[in-house]
């Protein structure tokens, strides 16, 4: 049974996030903290981290940018809209904020040529829900970050690194706007 530990962000969200994960048709035993605890207080036995969404930006989020070097490169990671973001960053992409955000709404997301396990058993177009008002520039996008999903208007709504187990999500899969939310999370605990 592998040991999850989930990065509270302090987000209504991460109810939902732990629902799923109870739901799962996939054995796992989760643990929570939040984002204001050190790395030095974290257990030690923990196989993947998921980091979930919440409000802000992610170097207004805790102790977040420092779990996340600890853990990167280490343990399979995946990051939820402040999640992701704070993976885009940590790997020196820039965020922008949107002319409109996208609170409550939902999109189709668009798979790229790119594999990306968490898809696995999706078509492109899913309909995803979308909870934010900043997202990556792709133009600041990193080499080792790799875009494997984008909205209609090309903004990007998941990506992997290239060789690191990490990855992440602008939108919500734990949200009932997102089709098949429960299959990502899944795809990810088996990956």
């Amino acid at each position: 049974m592998q040991h999850i530990l989930l990065i509270d962000n302090f987000d209504s969200f991460t109810f939902n996030l732990v629902q799923l994960f109870r739901e799962s048709s996939v054995a796992n035993r989760l643990t929570i903290v939040t984002n204001d605890v050190q790395a030095s207080q974290l257990p030690l036995d923990v196989d993947k981290v998921i980091i979930s969404p919440g409000p802000g930006l992610p170097h207004e989020s805790g102790n977040l940018m420092d779990l996340l070097a600890h853990f990167s490169g280490k343990l399979p990671v995946f990051g939820i809209c402040l999640g992701h973001q704070a993976i885009a960053l940590h790997f020196g992409a820039r965020l922008r904020q949107l002319p409109h955000s996208f609170h409550g709404q939902d999109s189709a997301a668009l798979l790229s040529s790119v594999p990306e396990p968490l898809f696995n058993g999706l078509e492109s177009g899913f309909i995803c829900g979308r909870y934010h008002s900043w997202d990556i520039d792709p133009t600041s996008l990193p080499d080792e970050l790799l875009v494997t999903a984008s909205d209609a208007d090309r903004r990007i709504m998941a990506i992997r690194h290239k060789t690191l187990d990490v990855r992440g999500v602008q939108f919500h899969p734990e949200s009932v706007m997102t089709t098949h939310g429960q299959l990502m999370l899944d795809n990810w605990l088996r990956h």
